[in-house]
Parts: C-alpha cells; sequence; structure tokens
C-alpha cells in the first residue's frame, strides 16, 4: 500500500477556511485544534500556525478577550477582500496598458527618419571608420606618452627626490669619516696596520740603526727614541 500524502500548506488554508465559511461560527485555538483534525484531516500541530497565516493575510479576523483568542471569518467578508483585490488588479492592469501604449508611440515617433536609405548607410560606414581611426590615433598618442611634459616633471621630481637622499647619506658617510674615534669603523684606534710580509716588501724595509746596550726602540712610528730599562 502506498504510503498517505499529506496536505499542503494551501489546502490546509482551504479546508479551514471551510470551517469558518460552514459554521459561521466564532471559535478558539482549542475548538480549531479539536474540528480541524476530524473534519477536515488537519494534524492539530499545524493548527495554530496554518490559522495564523490566515490572520496575517487578512483572511480570518482575531481578537483578544480576556485571556483567550477569538477567530472568525464571514462569508461576506472573504467576498469584500476579493473585490479589494480584483480593484486592484484592474487598476495595475489599466496602468500597464497605458504605459504599453505610451512605449508603442516613442518607438513609432523613433522610427522616423531612419529608415535605411543609402544615404544613411554611407554615414554609418564613415562614422565606423572614423571610431577605427580615433583608436589607432589613442595607440599612437599612447607611445609617446614619455615625452608628455606632464610625465617628464614628474620623472624629474622624482630624481631630484632621490638626489636629495643620496646627498644625505652622503653627507652621514663624511660626518662619521671625519670623526673615526666616534665611529669606530673608518680608521679609529682599533684599526690596526699590518707590516708587508712579502719577500719584496722586505727588501726595500730601512735597516734598524744599532742601539746602545740596555736600551730599546720605542713603539711611536715615525720616529725613534731611546730610553733606560730603568
Amino acid at each position: 500500500m502506498s504510503k498517505k500524502k499529506g496536505l499542503s500548506a494551501e489546502e490546509k488554508r482551504t479546508r479551514m477556511m471551510e470551517i469558518f465559511y460552514e459554521t459561521k461560527d466564532v471559535f478558539q485555538l482549542k475548538d480549531m485544534e479539536k474540528i480541524a483534525p476530524k473534519e477536515k484531516g488537519i494534524t492539530a500541530m499545524s493548527v495554530k500556525e496554518v490559522l495564523q497565516s490566515l490572520v496575517d493575510d487578512g483572511m480570518v479576523d482575531c481578537e483578544r478577550i480576556g485571556t483567550s483568542n477569538y477567530y472568525w471569518a464571514f462569508p461576506s467578508k472573504a467576498l469584500h477582500a476579493r473585490k479589494r483585490k480584483l480593484e486592484v488588479l484592474d487598476s495595475q492592469l489599466s496602468e500597464g496598458n497605458q504605459k504599453y501604449a505610451n512605449l508603442q508611440k516613442s518607438i513609432e515617433k523613433a522610427k522616423v527618419g531612419r529608415h535605411e536609405t543609402e544615404e544613411r548607410t554611407m554615414l554609418a560606414k564613415e562614422l565606423s571608420s572614423l571610431r577605427d581611426q580615433r583608436e589607432q590615433l589613442k595607440a599612437e598618442v599612447e607611445k609617446y606618452r614619455e615625452c608628455d611634459p606632464q610625465v617628464v616633471e614628474e620623472i624629474r621630481q622624482a630624481n631630484q627626490v632621490a638626489k636629495e637622499a643620496a646627498n644625505r647619506w652622503t653627507g652621514t658617510l663624511a660626518s662619521r669619516a671625519s670623526h673615526p674615534q666616534a665611529s669606530g669603523h673608518l680608521g679609529g684606534p682599533a684599526a690596526a696596520v699590518e707590516e708587508p710580509t712579502s719577500p719584496r716588501a722586505s727588501l726595500h724595509r730601512p735597516p734598524q740603526q744599532p742601539l746602545p746596550s740596555g736600551r730599546s726602540h720605542s713603539c711611536r712610528p715615525g720616529k725613534v727614541s731611546y730610553r733606560n730599562p730603568s
């Protein structure tokens, strides 16, 4: 046996409205939860949701009296609702027809003077040719963009900024070179001068003068002095 198919949301709404129209009575939610499953096959769990959707759409009236909500809907209300909806649709249809007529008039007006003639065809070809020439000229101008005075000025300003930055760095290096003891990097006291160790360099080294007994050379370069051990 095939499983019985449940009611759709629209079917539930239709059947619930039948309860109101057939009885022409006022109900509470608990009443509808008892009547709808028995008479219309609407599950009790969905009664509240379906009833609220009908209230939201204005098809069922609801009023709170004391602590309970009361629901009702009469056929006359549905008739008036249908009439109002029909009036709205008629108004929309009339507006649509008017817009359509206005558009048709605009189309006919636009067609005046646009018939395909030999002159129109020639002018269209000339326009297309001129547009192609314009694109070619744009490409040609782009090739010589580097000669644009504005571009040249931008390059000159960029070069000036780079030059100023280089001058700042050069000045910093010169300042460090003029104060070697402060920097400790460019010939300061820590810098040691190594003597040449190659045979060729040793051949040109001046011979040392013999020292008197008990005396030794001082360590200052460029000057020889003698001192007693005492």
